[in-house]
């Protein structure tokens, strides 16, 4: 069993990558988008800005994006029915920006797709943080290493493709559902805290909670469901380790 590169190494060729990182911003707020334009096109991201659902439908069939910033309240289509489009065919990393901070709104936005979720108003500096993080998670690809690949049972996950199949067939995790579920497989038997996992499979993002953990472990479980397969056991009290007999 392979284990993951350096995240510093990846960490730092990100950074200097930056510049030709894209970035669709969809919000119908114009004071909003020009904030964020400022602070991503800052750091060197390249940055495309559009007020609504089918400005966003446009753009993502005309260009390509490495994060999708996405707010929640649209006026034609609501963010959270857009996040589901994209994920039918896109993993594609999603910060959802909303001015509902409520749990279940969070949980929701998770649930769909989402890869993080920030609350307006909300620091610029902190959303371009959370852009970046998102970034790390969803393009690590070390080079001058073999494929890294994981197998338990049926499962059989691709690191460097950024793949999952289950019985041979792909399944469309995102990199957060991903990267958990590797953190899991390649310890079998091994019992991950919530704070463990959440340091395993966000190893270089801290702005995240240990119920995020449990939101994205459901998702796992309910797009593996359908191959018949529940790859992750809970350890009540303790937390999750994979499951001693997959198909």
């Amino acid at each position: 069993m392979t284990v993951v590169s350096s995240a510093g190494d990846a960490r730092e060729q990100l950074e200097r990558a930056n510049v030709s990182r894209r970035v669709l911003v969809v919000d119908d707020e114009a004071h909003i988008r020009d904030v964020v334009q400022f602070a991503l096109s800052r750091e060197g991201f390249t940055v495309r800005a559009v007020a609504d659902g089918k400005s966003a439908r446009a753009a993502l069939g005309a260009e390509s994006f490495d994060v999708i910033v996405l707010d929640v309240m649209l006026p034609d289509v609501d963010g959270l029915t857009l996040c589901r489009e994209i994920r039918a065919s896109s993993r594609t990393p999603i910060v959802f920006l909303s001015a509902r901070g409520d749990e279940i709104d969070r949980v929701l936005g998770l649930e769909l797709g989402g890869d993080d979720y920030l609350v307006k108003p909300f620091s610029p500096r902190e959303l371009v943080a959370r852009a970046k993080a998102v970034l790390r998670r969803s393009s690590a690809e070390p080079a001058e290493e073999p494929r890294r690949v994981l197998e338990h049972g049926a499962i059989r996950i691709d690191l460097d493709r950024h793949e999952v199949r289950a019985a041979g067939t792909l399944v469309a995790l995102t990199q957060t559902e991903l990267g958990m579920l590797a953190a899991l497989i390649e310890r079998p038997g091994i019992v991950l805290s919530r704070g463990q996992l959440m340091q395993r499979a966000y190893a270089w993002d801290n702005l995240v909670t240990e119920r995020t953990i449990d939101t994205h472990v459901r998702r796992i479980r309910q797009k593996l469901k359908a191959y018949g397969i529940d790859p992750i056991a809970t350890v009540h009290g303790v937390g999750y380790k994979a499951a001693d007999v997959v198909p």
